[in-house]
C-alpha cells in the first residue's frame, strides 16, 4: 500500500521533493500547501519545475490552508517551507503536523536536524510532547547542513583506528543560485559595512550547531564549546548573478568556519567557501571540479580526504546538491513513519539507501 504524503512548500528543494513524490509509485499524494498566490489552485504537476521530465497532472490542486492539508489524513508530511527567517512559524507548523497524528520529513526548521545542546530544553520538550501526542515523528535534513555533516562523514569514520579531527566543507560558486532570501540572509551583494544575519553573533555557531553536536553524539566526544569566524571580500568591480546585480565594493566572497573545540583542540570543523564568481579570493580551497564540490576531511588513521562532486543533467553543481537533500528528505519517509515518536537524527535510522529508484539509460 502506497504511504499518504503530504507537502508544504515548493521553493528550490521543496519544488525537487514534490516532483520526486509525484513520481514515485511507493507514495500517494494527499495535498499541496503553499504559500505565494500565484501558485494557489494550480495542480502539484505545475509546480515541480524541471523535478519532473514531463509534465503530470494529478488532480491535487495548491491551498494555503495547512489545516486542509492536514484533513487528508497524510501518513507523512514533507515540510519545505522557509525555516531560517520564519523559525517560530515554521516550529509551530511542524508541532502542529506531529500533533495532529502525522510524520514530518524536510528541510526546515534545521533547527531540529539535532537540537540537543543547541536549543533550549523547553522548546525541545514542546516538539517531543506534540510527537507523542500524535504519536509521529520529525526527521528534518538536508545537504549543508545535513548528509554531508553526518551520513558521510559517519561512514568514513567507522572504517578509523583512531580520529583527530572531522572537517567538512563546502566549495561553491553561488552566482547560479536563485534563492533570494538565502542571499540576502547570507549578506551577498550587500554593503559590507552590514552585517547580514547569518554573521551576527552566535548565529553560525547556532545554524551549523546541529552538525556539530551531532558529529560529537556519533563520535562520542563532548564538545567543550563551538566558536566561529568569517572574512569577507567586496567585489572588485560591477557584475550580475541570477539573483541580480552585485554593485563594485559589495559581499562576493564568504569564509566562515565553525568549529567544535575539545580541550582546545577542533575536533570537529564545518567550513564554507562561497564565491560569486570563480576568479575571486584563488588563494582560498578551489572546488575540486567544476564550480561545486564538497570535501570532507578525516585526520586520523587512516586520513581521508574525499571530494563530492554534485552533477545533474537538469542544472548545475547548485541544482545538483538541491536535487541531492529533495532526495535525502524523500528517501526517508518510510524509515520515518516506522520510527518511534519523536524527533529522529541520522544517528537514529537505520541506513537509507535508494531502493526502488533503478531506472535503466533510455537510449536516445
Amino acid at each position: 500500500m502506497a504511504i499518504r504524503v503530504a507537502h508544504v512548500g515548493t521553493g528550490n528543494v521543496g519544488g525537487l521533493a514534490l516532483a520526486q513524490l509525484i513520481a514515485n509509485p511507493q507514495f500517494e499524494l494527499t495535498g499541496v500547501c503553499v504559500s505565494t498566490p500565484e501558485k494557489l489552485g494550480r495542480d502539484a504537476g505545475e509546480l515541480c519545475g524541471v523535478g519532473l521530465d514531463h509534465r503530470i497532472e494529478t488532480g491535487i490542486k495548491a491551498v494555503d490552508d495547512l489545516d486542509a492539508v492536514l484533513a487528508t489524513k497524510p501518513d507523512c508530511v514533507v515540510y519545505c517551507a522557509m525555516g531560517d527567517t520564519r523559525l517560530p512559524d515554521a516550529m509551530a507548523d511542524v508541532m502542529r503536523i506531529l500533533a495532529a497524528g502525522s510524520n514530518v520529513v524536510g528541510s526546515s526548521p534545521g533547527l531540529l536536524q539535532y537540537p540537543w545542546g543547541v536549543m533550549p530544553d523547553k522548546y525541545i520538550d514542546r516538539v517531543e510532547k506534540a510527537a507523542q501526542q500524535g504519536n509521529s515523528s520529525i526527521f528534518i535534513t538536508g545537504v549543508d547542513p545535513g548528509f554531508i555533516n553526518d551520513l558521510l562523514p559517519f561512514a568514513l569514520s567507522g572504517t578509523c583506528q583512531r580520529i583527530e579531527q572531522v572537517r567538512c566543507m563546502e566549495i561553491h560558486d553561488y552566482s547560479s543560485y536563485d534563492g533570494q532570501e538565502v542571499m540576502y540572509y547570507m549578506g551577498f551583494a550587500r554593503p559590507l559595512d552590514e552585517v547580514p544575519m547569518l554573521l551576527q553573533p552566535g548565529v553560525l555557531s547556532i545554524a551549523w550547531g546541529t552538525a556539530i553536536r551531532q558529529l560529537a553524539a556519533g563520535l562520542g566526544i563532548e564538545v567543550d564549546e563551538i566558536t566561529e569566524s568569517y572574512q569577507r571580500e567586496p567585489a572588485p568591480e560591477d557584475f550580475d548573478i541570477a539573483v541580480g546585480h552585485v554593485a563594485k565594493g559589495t559581499l562576493a566572497v564568504l569564509q566562515f568556519e565553525i568549529r567544535g573545540m575539545v580541550n582546545g583542540h577542533p575536533a570537529i570543523v564545518i567550513e564554507h567557501i562561497t564565491r560569486l564568481r570563480p576568479d575571486l579570493r584563488p588563494d582560498l580551497p578551489q572546488p575540486a571540479a567544476g564550480d561545486g564540490s564538497y570535501r570532507i576531511e578525516i585526520t586520523g588513521e587512516p586520513s581521508y580526504a574525499v571530494d563530492i562532486i554534485p552533477q545533474s543533467r537538469k542544472g548545475d553543481h547548485n541544482h545538483a546538491a538541491i536535487a541531492g537533500a529533495a532526495g535525502r528528505i524523500v528517501n526517508s519517509i518510510p524509515a520515518v513513519v516506522a520510527a518511534p515518536p519523536g524527533i529522529r537524527s541520522t544517528l537514529d535510522l537505520p541506513l537509507i539507501a535508494g531502493k526502488g529508484l533503478f531506472t535503466p539509460t533510455v537510449a536516445s
